[in-house]
Order: structure tokens, then C-alpha cells, then sequence
């Protein structure tokens, strides 16, 4: 069965590096596209990208949308069949202009576009799932610390809260990185592996006293315990050494770093499983915080502060990303506003003007 095609590969790694140099894509961006053109290739059985046609794309549309999403067993949802659909359409438009590929019609890409009802399902915004902070920290409760290994565990977690990092960030993080005495995270870009490839400076969230002390009682233990130094990872990886019966058994931490954050998510999976708690991925903690922020924020200049510790230049994409109000809280609130139409419209255009307030003046000055 062939599960290759030479000429497939060389065209790709030419695509794949222009999309790293000349189209700035950070690489899970990249291995995203990777992935929608492994569907196609597999779909095809690995045919050459220059016999690519309508037909083509018509059959692999009605196979994507019979598929199901390995892990649920689920078929797969409209937004990953967007999101496929449209890394392939813009990989075969680049491939159209490139040397022995241009008998590709540019037209005939067109038909691996979504119907305008599916398009307008995949781009609705779901009910978003939130971990509660007594959810997640029933599930710090119950985490043992007998082993270092389980005290880096429980200590992921806190810290994925105490910050809001998001978890490859987070495989990425020296003992450096945290400075305990000012409560800060700095996100240095080019050591840390953040979104988009920009420094943050994260300070800890106002999440409890205890949920700092797992963080910086782990830390200790890193610098005093293993005498760890400043370029080694804030959550090393679990040493595997060979039992009696060469069978790979746990022997502690070492000081290398996680290559990504699929071990951080596995953690968390079974730290949510044994603890009896609906299962929430890091990213969710995230969402989180921005509620939070939201109760605790009495000024745009409080929510630009907090939006700014999650690493979003705009305080818009906190409200858009990660503040839609739940329909809990909408109905409270609806039925706790007293003012007037007017006096309502009024609150809401100042509010306005300060949050745009900042991007006005640069504006001005311009």
C-alpha cells in the first residue's frame, strides 16, 4: 500500500518553509496545514498534487464530512472542516503558480469551499465549557504529593491557574522565567515558546494564597531540593529508566524540557479523571481568569491590565475570545439594570471612549 509520494514531499517542504519565512506562520500554525494535507493525501492515496481537479476536490469534501475525529469517535465538526478545507485551498493556490504544477486550474480550487450554511455553523460561536475555581481546585485537593513527580503535577496545575499560560508556553519555561519575589512570569520571546512570538510579562492572578504557595513551594524544591539552575525547565520531564524486567518504569524528573505540551494535557486529563471532575483542558483555565476579570475589573483600565496579563494586546479580544457572559449571569444582569435607555447609552459610550481612548490618540498622532 503506498503511504508516500516523493514528489508530494519535496513540494511540501518548499510550502512548508515558506510558510515559516516569507508567511511568518508560527509552527502549530504549520503543522496544522500539515495535517489537512495529510487528510487530502491519505484521501487520495498519495497521487501526485498535479492530477488535483474538481473531482477531486468534490470527493474529498463527501469523505472529510463522513470522517470522525479520532480521540471522540465523534464526526468531525464543521470548524475543522473549515479550517481543513481552507488550508488545502490556499496550499493548491500556491502550488498553481509554482514550476510543473501549473496545470492546476485556480478555478477548480474553489469547489473545496463549505456551502454558506455550513460556513455560517462552523464560524458560530459555541457554549463555552469553564472550569470553576472550585472545580479545579477539588482537583488540586486531591492530587497526591508523595513523589516529585506527582508535586510537578499538582504544581502544573496551580500554575496554569495562578497565570493563565498557555500550556506550550509553559513546556517551554526555565526557573528563570519566574521571579517569585515580584510575582512575574516573563514570557522572553525567542526562550519561550509563545503565541504569535512576542514577550509577555505575566503577573500572578489574584486566585487564593493557596494556589500560589503549591507554585512557590515547587519552585523551592527545584532550586534547594535538586539544586536546579536558572536555564533548566520550570517542569522538567519524567526520567525513564528499564526495570528488572526492561520494561520503561518512572524514575523521577530530569532537567530537559517537554518537546510540547502533549504530556502537559495528558497530565491534566488524569488529574481531572481521578479526581471525579469533568475533564477541562489548560487552554479552558484561560477562560477562566477572563471571567474573573470581569467581576473583579471595576475599570476599562482594570480589564486593559488583566487582558494584558493573558498576553491580548486588545482588551477586545479578551471580551470576544474568552468573556461572552454566561446565559446565567446575562439573565442576572438584565433583570438587575435599572437605568434608562438613555442613562444606559451613555454609561456605554463613555465606557467606549476610554477602552478606544489610547488607540485614538496614536491615531491622532499619526
Amino acid at each position: 500500500m503506498t503511504t508516500f509520494n516523493p514528489d508530494n514531499e519535496r513540494i511540501k517542504r518548499a510550502y512548508f518553509e515558506w510558510q515559516k519565512e516569507a508567511n511568518r506562520k508560527n509552527q502549530s500554525t504549520i503543522e496544522n496545514i500539515r495535517q489537512a494535507i495529510d487528510r487530502y493525501e491519505t484521501d487520495t492515496k498519495y497521487q501526485n498534487f498535479k492530477t488535483f481537479n474538481k473531482e477531486k476536490a468534490k470527493a474529498f469534501k463527501r469523505h472529510l464530512t463522513e470522517s470522525n475525529a479520532v480521540l471522540s469517535g465523534e464526526p468531525l465538526s464543521k470548524s475543522t472542516l473549515l479550517s481543513t478545507l481552507r488550508h488545502l485551498k490556499d496550499f493548491f493556490k500556491w502550488l498553481a503558480y509554482q514550476k510543473n504544477y501549473r496545470s492546476i486550474d485556480i478555478h477548480e480550487i474553489e469547489y473545496l469551499n463549505l456551502s454558506e450554511t455550513e460556513i455560517r455553523i462552523a464560524q458560530t460561536q459555541k457554549r463555552q465549557r469553564v472550569p470553576t475555581i472550585e472545580q479545579i481546585k477539588k482537583v488540586l485537593a486531591v492530587m497526591p504529593t508523595t513523589t516529585e513527580i506527582e508535586q510537578r503535577n499538582r504544581a502544573l496545575i496551580a500554575f496554569t491557574l495562578l497565570t493563565g499560560i498557555r500550556d506550550n508556553a509553559i513546556a517551554s519555561l526555565c526557573l528563570k522565567h519566574i521571579k517569585l519575589d515580584e510575582e512575574l512570569v516573563e514570557q522572553v520571546v525567542g526562550e519561550v515558546r509563545t503565541k504569535a512570538s512576542k514577550t509577555i510579562y505575566t503577573y500572578f492572578f489574584p486566585v487564593g494564597e493557596d494556589i500560589k504557595q503549591i507554585v512557590i513551594d515547587w519552585v523551592h524544591y527545584l532550586i534547594e531540593k535538586r539544586l536546579f539552575n536558572g536555564d533548566d525547565p520550570l517542569f522538567p520531564r519524567t526520567k525513564l529508566t528499564l526495570d528488572a524486567n526492561n520494561a520503561f518504569t518512572s524514575a523521577g524528573i530530569e532537567p530537559v524540557f517537554w518537546k510540547s505540551a502533549n504530556q502537559i494535557r495528558k497530565i491534566f486529563k488524569q488529574a481531572f479523571e481521578n479526581a471525579g471532575v469533568e475533564y477541562f483542558a489548560p487552554h479552558s483555565f484561560r477562560k477562566t481568569l477572563a471571567r474573573i476579570g470581569e467581576i473583579l475589573c471595576k475599570t476599562p483600565e482594570d480589564f486593559k491590565a488583566w487582558s494584558q496579563n493573558l498576553g491580548h494586546e486588545q482588551v477586545l479580544t479578551t471580551f470576544n475570545s474568552y468573556g461572552n457572559v454566561p446565559e446565567y449571569r446575562q439573565g442576572e444582569i438584565i433583570k438587575n439594570l435599572k437605568q434608562s435607555p438613555d442613562e444606559q447609552e451613555d454609561r456605554i459610550a463613555q465606557k467606549v471612549v476610554l477602552l478606544l481612548k489610547p488607540q485614538i490618540t496614536i491615531g491622532q498622532q499619526n
